[in-house]
C-alpha cells in the first residue's frame, strides 16, 4: 500500500505542477499575444484546445489521486472538523474553481474564433483565466500549507 500512497502523491503533485504551470503560462505568454493581434488565430485556437486537455486530465487525475489522499487520512467529521480538513475542502473549492473558469475561457475562445475573430475572444477570455491562474496558485499554497502541517513545521487552529 506504500507504493500506491507514494505513487498517488506522486501523480497529484506532478499533475498539479503541470496543470496550474499551464495555465500561467497560457495568461502570461499566449494571451497578450492574442490580445494584441500577434499570433495567429490557429495557434491561438490549437494552444487553447492543448491547454483544455490538460486542464482536463489534470483534473481526472487530481480527482482520483486526490479523493484517495483524502479517504487514507480523513473522515467526514474529521475532513469538516479540523484544520486540515479546511484545508482540504478549501483545496476542492479552488479546484472547481480553476476547472470552471478554464472552461468559461476557453469556450469564450473557441466560440469567439469560429467567427474568425482573435482580439475580442482573448479579451473576453481574459478575466476568467486571470481567475483561474490565481486558484492555481492559491492551490499550491494551500497544499504547501497542508504539507507543511502535516510535517509538523506548524500547527494549525
Amino acid at each position: 500500500m506504500d507504493l500506491l500512497n507514494a505513487t498517488f502523491w506522486m501523480l497529484h503533485t506532478m499533475f498539479a505542477a503541470l496543470w496550474t504551470g499551464g495555465v500561467v503560462l497560457f495568461i502570461w505568454a499566449i494571451l497578450p499575444l492574442a490580445r494584441e493581434g500577434t499570433l495567429t488565430r490557429e495557434t491561438f485556437v490549437s494552444t487553447t484546445g492543448k491547454l483544455t486537455t490538460l486542464s482536463r486530465a489534470s483534473a481526472l487525475v487530481l480527482f482520483v489521486t486526490g479523493s484517495h489522499m483524502a479517504a487514507q487520512q480523513y473522515t467526514g467529521a474529521s475532513l469538516t472538523g479540523s484544520s486540515s480538513g479546511h484545508l482540504v475542502l478549501a483545496m476542492l473549492t479552488l479546484w472547481l474553481i480553476l476547472i470552471a473558469t478554464i472552461e468559461i475561457g476557453a469556450s469564450k475562445i473557441r466560440s469567439g474564433t469560429e467567427e474568425g475573430k482573435l482580439r475580442e475572444p482573448a479579451h473576453k477570455a481574459r478575466r476568467f483565466f486571470q481567475i483561474a491562474g490565481l486558484s492555481a496558485v492559491l492551490l499550491l499554497v494551500t497544499a504547501g500549507l497542508l504539507s507543511a502541517a502535516n510535517l509538523g513545521y506548524f500547527t494549525l487552529y
